[in-house]
């Protein structure tokens, strides 16, 4: 198993920390070749419209659409945006899940916050999951889901927070700012 960071911009170096605690052979991608052999590819938090514009001068807007055909993505906060169809904006984008995402939704940095989440999709032994503590830094809201994509958790209030379909997630928050695994390694069990 080997998982690549898209390292072009945002917080990359968190996500290779946790995915090498977890024993799993990383790189960062920075150019289209270093795609080959990766088994799935995480797109960190940062800033979108800055990750599409160098995704478009490295020349990887379509190598990544073509990986993210077959192989598993998983874009977190500005990275949920990159892989989404739609950010209700002009600005070059995977559009490879089918979701509308709204940036910024919740306000400014000084609005970030903290919430426990229930994800079901985090059970590994038959037992309810234990809440899933998430990280939320100027986060986008995934505004709807269409086709395939399915929910996996949204807040109280009924905004949708993460999403699947298929191989593909998204998720507003930051997993890879806490010390729970749980989400890299659902991420990991969609990259087989």
């Amino acid at each position: 198993m080997k998982i690549g960071v898209l390292a072009i911009q945002g917080d990359f170096a968190e996500h290779i920390v946790l995915l090498r605690r977890l024993e799993v052979e990383t790189c960062e991608v920075r150019l289209p070749d270093q795609l080959d052999g990766l088994n799935g590819l995480i797109i960190p938090g940062g800033e979108s419209t800055t990750i599409g514009k160098l995704a478009v001068d490295f020349a990887l807007l379509e190598p990544l659409r073509q990986f993210g055909k077959t192989h598993a993505i998983w874009g977190t906060c500005a990275g949920a945006i990159f892989l989404s169809k739609d950010a209700s904006r002009n600005q070059p984008l995977l559009g490879l899940m089918d979701i509308t995402v709204a940036r910024n939704a919740f306000g400014r940095q000084v609005a970030s916050f903290e919430a426990d989440l229930e994800i079901a999709a985090l059970q590994q032994d038959g037992s309810s999951p234990a809440p899933y503590h998430a990280i939320f830094i100027r986060a986008p809201i995934i505004e709807a889901v269409h086709g395939t994509a399915e929910v996996l958790s949204a807040l109280p209030d009924g905004r949708i927070v993460a999403a699947r379909q298929g191989h593909l997630l998204a998720t507003s928050f930051h997993p890879e700012l806490t010390d729970d695994d749980r989400f890299h390694r659902y991420f990991l069990s969609l990259s087989k």
